[in-house]
């Protein structure tokens, strides 16, 4: 049985490497979705609605849907991605990725969290989403407060909220490849 935790022993070796492959990254990502169960997926499902309360009336049910869906979904496309990837990945950018997740993940497995599998999914999916499919963290669609939504435009992926957390230490902003909506 592999613990969740030594993802990011995988992904600090992975970033010794003189060049990383997506395909690499890929292998440690389906290494830990397949240990991910029903079960988890549910549990992290309610951990979501439960955040949730906490979030605007009118943004609740569409932004829990989209999360919800993101997260039962990605989970399951990782394990049954058999895609070939041959890009390599920014080293630098994936180390600072691999910082701030590894924070995140202990900060959430010593709080509230620590008997779920929240943090490895959200590890899982936010990797995946930068680095395999090489879109944002949050879907496309997902809405935030005044109507605005994360779009795609031509192939660049836009954010309403991208610079409102550039002061935010834990946000996975920082390793998102979306920008600012203008």
């Amino acid at each position: 049985m592999v613990n969740d935790d030594e993802i990011f022993t995988d992904l600090e070796n992975l970033s010794k490497k003189k060049s990383i492959l997506q395909e690499d990254l890929l292998k440690v990502l389906k290494k830990y979705s397949k240990t991910i169960s029903v079960f988890d997926l549910m549990n992290a499902s309610t951990l979501l609605k439960e955040d949730g309360k906490y979030i605007q009336v009118q943004y609740r049910d569409q932004f829990l849907e989209v999360y919800i869906k993101y997260f039962i979904m990605r989970v399951k496309d990782i394990s049954e991605n058999n895609n070939i990837y041959t890009n390599s990945i920014n080293q630098e950018e994936f180390e600072e990725s691999t910082d701030l997740l590894k924070k995140q993940f202990n900060k959430d497995k010593n709080e509230e969290r620590k008997k779920s599998r929240f943090p490895l999914i959200y590890a899982l999916c936010s990797f995946y989403s930068t680095y395999i499919l090489e879109e944002p963290i949050h879907p496309v669609g997902t809405p935030f407060p005044g109507n605005l939504k994360v779009e795609e435009k031509n192939g660049i992926y836009y954010c309403p909220v991208k610079d409102n957390q550039n002061d935010n230490p834990n946000a996975v902003c920082k390793l998102c490849l979306a920008i600012q909506t203008e």
